[in-house]
């Protein structure tokens, strides 16, 4: 046996079933393209999940223009003192009575009563509110004039990060976004989920 093949033979035995079964889970691909994104990175199983992970977000993307007409209203109460109750959406009854997705909803009912969002996209931003906030960066802006869109637009993006629920760090891996932990949930179900609206109240506190 060439050595080049020895090498391979060694990479397939260096990737276990369980490393195999663990990457699917985590990724959302099949077994057949977890398998082969191991023995790709030679059995490095981070490298692996980070391949996978592009190629199922870049899946994501694409499904993101499907219409969401079913789903569940899920809420989250926190010590009696402050609840969230969200509208989240998917393709099909199936997807939406799994438990997985049921899942999915409680944890961004979750993140709504303890990051307080206002909006759920920059697009529901008012545009008398992203006016005034571009003005007051315009007024205050001093570098190069050829970069001044491009940085007041991402000034803009981070000063709404916390007010907007999908710009937001998502509460159980502040690694992601909560539009990044929701493309990655897209890529495991294979349909298209959007977050539709929500509420949030908490004891003593009546919004203006």
């Amino acid at each position: 046996m060439s050595e080049e093949l020895k090498e391979k033979a060694n990479e397939v035995k260096a990737v276990s079933i369980e490393l195999i079964k663990k990457l699917k889970e985590l990724s959302g691909v099949g077994l057949t393209d977890a398998k082969q994104a191991l023995v790709e990175a030679k059995g490095d199983f981070d490298a692996a999940l980070d391949a996978m992970r592009k190629k199922g977000l870049t899946k994501a993307e694409k499904r993101g223009d499907r219409e969401t007409r079913e789903g569940i209203i899920d809420s989250y109460v926190h010590d009696g003192r402050i609840g969230a109750i969200v509208e989240v959406n998917c393709e099909t009854s199936f997807v939406a009575n799994t438990d997985e997705f049921k899942d999915l909803a409680h944890k961004i009912a979750m993140q709504v009563a303890s990051m307080s969002p206002l909006y759920v996209t920059m697009e529901d931003v008012p545009e008398n509110v992203l006016n005034a906030k571009k003005k007051e960066f315009e007024a205050n802006f001093k570098g190069p004039e050829n970069m001044k869109d491009q940085i007041i637009n991402g000034q803009i993006k981070k000063a709404f990060s916390d007010k907007v629920l999908m710009e937001q760090p998502y509460i159980l891996n502040e690694d992601l976004t909560v539009a990044d932990f929701i493309k990655e949930s897209i890529a495991k179900m294979g349909e298209n989920i959007t977050v539709r609206q929500f509420k949030r109240l908490e004891l003593g506190v009546t919004e203006d």
